[in-house]
């Protein structure tokens, strides 16, 4: 059974124990990203990340990994555009050094400049393969299409410019300002009592001193279209139109639309487009919610002489969805869906990230069963309704090593 428990300072403790296991999976979830982040200062959130791996409650980055792997474990962390998270995986016995570990690096990182040059040339390093990778490039592209001068919009990693102009201050501004404990959650699963997680918890982070977390700036679906030139056979195409937010009624309709559309072998967009056409081996489609909007995506990679018949058979397939949807076409999604949930569930990894989830999404602890009695709510008016709703916004083009562009 879930359990939760708030400390005196605002911070959520959530626990799943598993009996059958012998491990733990123990994370940190801050709800900020790049899209909390300043014009100037694009790509802090994940540069925080990365740094407080650099050196953290008196520790080296040295000892940082060598005494999580002395124990077996695993301690890393990742970055989004509204969640940040710090995680490890550990044996049970361990779960107080995991504990202790992902206290230390948000109370206490070191940030010293030099750490931070050198850390800075990594994450270029990273933004530098992200750039080499066209399916990579054309997604960053697409939300920037989709939300243009909107924080929103950035990507992640950040640009070589905004990168270089931060220094320890910014980084030390970013901790302040958005690592309140009332905004935190600290959320473990495996083999746990709760009352234990509770008190390392309270030892750990107890006595973080509360404040207002800060808010990010709102965001609106726009649309345009971004062109990149690449050398090479393959065009990558990627378009996306306004959907709900992860909290609006029909945000799991949407879900499942995209998933009738392009989210599996049997899906419309695979079938059309890679078995019955050949236009394409790489064919997908998903959602993007987010806490006030969203954005419903389809992808293909394709032959870049086929790419303008490529964009406009993903228009025409995406129209006869929302018409033509049928009730097995929904069954078989929300099945889909269903079992995608609960196989993730066998894990502590799964279950720790599902209890976050829920938690910053519901705001408060939601059994597995509840999501899928919402799945099943859902009809196939309201799936066909909002899959015309979503068409009938603007869009959002990125290709890359193929000039498309918009209708007028």
């Amino acid at each position: 059974m879930m359990q939760l428990t708030t400390l005196g300072n605002g911070l959520r403790v959530a626990s799943r124990p598993m009996a059958s296991v012998e491990t733990v999976a123990v994370g940190l979830y801050a709800p900020t990203g790049s899209r909390y982040e300043s014009d100037r200062c694009n790509g802090i959130a994940h540069l925080f990340e990365h740094m407080v791996f650099k050196g953290a409650g008196g520790r080296s980055a040295r000892q940082i990994s060598e005494v999580i792997e002395d124990v077996g474990g695993d301690l890393n962390a990742s970055t989004d555009r509204e969640l940040t998270a710090f995680y490890a995986s550990l044996l049970a016995p361990d779960l107080a050094l995991g504990v202790s570990l992902l206290a230390d690096l948000i109370r206490r990182p070191h940030f010293e400049p030099q750490h931070l040059e050198l850390e800075k040339k990594v994450v270029l390093q990273e933004l530098a393969e992200a750039r080499d990778t066209a399916s990579d490039i054309v997604f960053d592209n697409l939300q920037e299409a989709a939300f243009p001068g909107q924080p929103l919009g950035r990507p992640v990693l950040g640009g070589e410019e905004t990168l270089e102009g931060i220094d320890v201050d910014d980084l030390q501004d970013w901790l302040s300002t958005q690592y309140s404990p009332s905004s935190l959650l600290l959320v473990a699963a495996g083999k746990l009592q709760h009352q234990a997680l509770v008190d390392l918890a309270e030892a750990a982070l107890g006595d973080m001193v509360p404040g207002e977390p800060s808010a990010a700036q709102g965001a609106r679906f726009i649309g345009g279209q971004r062109f990149e030139r690449r050398k090479g056979e393959q065009a990558h195409i990627a378009l996306a139109m306004p959907a709900p937010a992860w909290g609006a009624p029909d945000a799991y309709a949407s879900q499942l639309f995209a998933d009738v559309a392009g989210g599996g072998s049997s899906s419309r967009l695979f079938q059309q487009l890679r078995e019955e056409q050949g236009l394409a081996y790489s064919v997908s489609a998903g959602t993007q919610n987010f806490a006030d909007c969203g954005m419903m995506w389809a992808y293909v990679a394709a032959h870049r002489g086929n790419a303008g018949r490529v964009h406009q058979e993903i228009e025409r397939v995406l129209v006869e969805a929302a018409l033509g949807l049928e009730q097995r076409d929904l069954e078989r999604a929300r099945n889909l869906a269903k079992a995608g949930m609960m196989m993730s569930l066998e894990s502590c990894w799964g279950q720790a990230s599902y209890v976050a989830t829920r938690l910053l999404r519901d705001g408060r602890l939601v059994e597995p069963n509840e999501i899928v009695q919402r799945l099943d709510r859902v009809t196939l008016d309201e799936v066909r309704d909002v899959g015309a709703r979503m068409l009938a916004g603007p869009r959002a083009l990125s290709s890359v090593g193929a000039r498309l562009a918009l209708a007028a």
